[in-house]
């Protein structure tokens, strides 16, 4: 699938990103080829495959996953304490969208 350079910099700008313009040509490449991947994945017949939330290996069904027990919650304080900023209970960012 071909992107134009147009496209390109349309989603660029929704990232919030600065492209130089062999930045963009490089992704125009860039994001064609995979998006001419994602095709081709559509069209593996996939009709007698189970859907799956996490792919494990044949054994307990939660294999990959820890064991799951309760235990105290993280207070507000102690989740504070390594905040760069904090205020008023809660983390405090610098902003970042400004249009």
């Amino acid at each position: 699938m071909k992107l134009t350079t147009e496209e390109v910099r349309y989603v660029a700008d929704l990232a919030n990103l600065r492209l130089t313009e062999e930045e963009v040509v490089h992704m125009s490449h860039d994001l064609g080829q995979i998006l001419t991947y994602i095709e081709e994945l559509s069209k593996v017949n996939t009709e007698q495959v189970a859907p799956m939330a996490q792919v494990l290996y044949e054994a307990d069904e939660t294999a990959t996953l820890r064991e799951d027990r309760p235990r105290a919650p993280l207070s507000n304080q102690k989740a504070l304490e390594n905040a760069a900023a904090s205020g008023a209970g809660y983390y405090k960012v610098p902003k970042v969208i400004e249009r």
